[in-house]
């Protein structure tokens, strides 16, 4: 209680001052139109007693009452900026300063007397007997209940009131003022966010937007005006809201608006000519900033795909890693790095920050511990080569990590087709190590970062990836006190292997556009919701588990580039060429989350599936990793792509013998995996 009235009194001395006199004037009129109105107002005298109880008692009860509102902290904003947190304090001031000023007077007993026959006659005809007889005949003055009652509300309305005024006063000079030729604006959303947008734009005439309509889908809210605003309507009848109000531009205000909704904005904005921008998604505000309006941006790729945004409280999904050593690997990658700035905020003991790029790592490292002032003691960069056990033996001895999550790995599609060797050896044979060590020094948990290639795989990257896999399986088997997890999911936006960034170069660059097939789909997530589900994936199973994250409806690629140049402002087949350059070997024109030999089973975290398979023994993986880890280093590509479509085959249940053996070649089909040099010469996917 000390330090809280210590800390509610600094503001007090700093500026409240003039503030805590006003409170005190209108806490002294309360009180005396409290007994004025229980007496019968002007119209007759206050009785000679209860003007001496007011007196003897009023400077007690102003004290008491501005005592209550400081330790409710209802002097630390300004009055001209109140809330209605700042109303709640006010409340529970009044109803504890109220009740204290009652008790004061009820146990100091201020006026006592022995009235005369005739002043008691006359109170008793009124109804007025709020006196208490003691032992000799005196009676002592309380407080009547209803003159408590008004003192309590007048007070509420008084001292609330001050605060209205003072807001309404401050807000006059500028408020919903515009200056001339300022430009019309329409807001999607008329929630919390719409009216956010609006009260900044009203508050502030530099912006030089003045609004026009909101356009919300909740039927009760339609023709409502909201601040003084109308609803024109919903989103489905936004092109004739638009033909009728013609906006100069339009903000989406609706911060978890699906991908459907801000597509459809965009489409019809675009058909018009109208600029479109929008509020933060919820990953954009949970990340960054109190700015929520200044933070309002121009619509991109990432808006529209349809899917609806996940939303996870990481305080609480990732509270495990809380006081943890955690090891990120590849933690200068777009997915490391963001794994990293995740893990960062749920404050580990140390995150090991571990790359063999040295300016991808030097960038993660100083944006942690510079920007985000995350510890230096905490986030500790290490430079090394997850292909080199040595390194990663001292990097495991000094550091003993308690949970490892790998993003380690090469993920250009096109250029693993070129170097299949490179490929195996960091994306399937490092995997397999760095899951090794885990085990041998006893770390709690391991979660390996897939990809949707690894199913049934028909590129070099997806075979090395779902070699990774099969690998993690195997180590659980051998470390069954470690638990291991892989997690499985499609494209991520925005990722060094994402077609979004080369298709906006190719745009920059006036085209042409250049797109594999025109029937081709690809799952695409944004990276914070991938990260996020890819930490509480590590808390959901019991040790081997192969975990997918719903990744909503596929977006075909044609759909996608013919989008991302109408957000730049052009037009497709007009000013920005789309060229279909055809397939590359191996290259599906639809990718899956789940194989033929998998199948699809529900686990207790929303958006998160475990695929249910066969199992392949330790020895069937060690023995085909052995030869596949002496063909790299022969630098044997036939050989390698013949001995890893062997395991992919033990793997879909066909062929697990054959395996084990070598023996046999593998189907030309498989064999086509690796080594073939043929790409397209702008790859479309990742």
């Amino acid at each position: 209680m000390r330090r809280r009235l210590r800390s509610a009194l600094v503001p007090v001395r700093l500026h409240a001052i003039p503030q805590l006199v006003i409170d005190g004037v209108l806490v002294f009129a309360a009180y005396y139109l409290a007994f004025r109105l229980r007496f019968g107002f002007f119209s007759d005298p206050l009785p000679e007693h209860y003007r001496e109880l007011f007196w003897k008692s009023v400077g007690p009860v102003v004290l008491l009452c501005l005592t209550s509102f400081v330790l409710f902290r209802v002097y630390l904003r300004s009055a001209r900026f109140a809330s209605i947190r700042d109303l709640i304090a006010i409340v529970n001031g009044t109803v504890v300063g109220t009740i204290a000023a009652a008790g004061y007077v009820a146990i100091v007993k201020p006026v006592s007397f022995l009235p005369p026959r005739t002043e008691q006659f006359w109170l008793e005809r009124r109804g007025y007997v709020p006196f208490s007889v003691t032992e000799n005949q005196e009676r002592v003055a309380t407080l009547p209940t209803s003159v408590v009652a008004f003192f309590l509300l007048l007070m509420l309305v008084f001292v609330a009131g001050s605060r209205l005024v003072a807001r309404a006063f401050h807000e006059r000079g500028s408020f919903g003022k515009h200056r001339r030729g300022a430009r019309s604006v329409l807001i999607i959303g008329a929630g919390d966010g719409g009216r956010l947008v609006l009260r900044e734009i009203n508050r502030n005439p530099d912006l030089n937007l003045r609004p026009v309509g909101f356009v919300d889908d909740d039927p009760t809210k339609d023709g409502l005006r909201i601040d003084g605003v109308r609803v024109l309507g919903n989103t489905s009848e936004l092109a004739r809201i638009l033909d009728d109000v013609e906006p100069d531009e339009v903000t989406i205000a609706i911060p978890s608006a699906p991908g459907t909704v801000r597509a459809q904005v965009v489409r019809d904005c675009r058909a018009r000519g109208v600029q479109v921008r929008t509020l933060p998604t919820v990953f954009e505000l949970l990340q960054g900033g109190d700015r929520y309006v200044r933070q309002v941006r121009e619509v991109q790729v990432e808006d529209i795909l349809g899917r609806a945004p996940v939303k996870m409280e990481l305080d609480t999904v990732g509270g495990y890693l809380r006081d943890q050593v955690v090891l990120v690997t590849g933690a200068g990658g777009s997915i490391g790095s963001e794994l990293s700035r995740q893990i960062a905020r749920v404050n580990p003991r140390k995150l090991i920050l571990l790359d063999h790029a040295e300016d991808n790592l030097f960038e993660i490292h100083r944006e942690l511990t510079g920007d985000r002032h995350v510890s230096p003691d905490v986030a500790i960069a290490v430079l090394a080569d997850c292909r080199e056990e040595d390194r990663m033996r001292e990097v495991f001895a000094e550091h003993m990590p308690t949970t490892i999550f790998h993003a380690a790995a090469y993920k250009h599609v096109g250029l693993m087709e070129m170097n299949p060797v490179e490929a195996v050896r960091n994306n399937s044979l490092a995997t397999r190590l760095v899951a090794r060590l885990a085990g041998e020094f006893a770390t709690e948990t391991f979660v390996l970062i897939s990809t949707d290639k690894a199913v049934d795989p028909a590129t070099v990257m997806g075979a090395s990836k779902a070699l990774a896999e099969w690998a993690v399986e195997a180590e659980q088997q051998r470390f069954p006190t470690t638990r291991y997890a892989a997690v499985r999911f499609g494209n991520v936006l925005g990722s060094s292997g994402s077609v979004v960034p080369i298709f906006r170069r190719q745009i920059a660059h006036g085209g042409p556009v250049t797109v594999t097939d025109p029937e081709m789909t690809r799952y695409f997530m944004t990276i914070p919701e991938a990260v996020q589900l890819v930490i509480r994936s590590g808390t959901l199973g019991r040790g081997g588990e192969l975990f997918v994250l719903e990744m909503g409806d596929p977006v075909k690629i044609m759909d996608l580039a013919r989008t991302m140049i109408e957000l730049s402002g052009l037009e497709p087949d007009k000013d920005v060429a789309i060229e279909v350059i055809g397939a590359r070997p191996g290259e599906k024109t639809h990718e899956a989350l789940f194989g033929g030999h998998e199948h699809c089973v529900p686990t207790e975290a929303p958006r998160i599936m475990r695929a249910d398979r066969p199992v392949i023994g330790t020895k069937v993986v060690d023995e085909a990793f052995d030869r596949i880890n002496l063909l790299v280093l022969e630098g044997d590509a036939a050989g390698l792509a013949t001995e890893v479509a062997a395991l992919i085959n033990a793997a879909r249940g066909d062929g697990a013998e054959h395996s084990a053996t070598g023996g046999a070649a593998a189907p030309a089909a498989d064999a086509a995996l690796l080594g073939t040099g043929a790409v397209a010469p702008v790859p479309t996917d990742s």
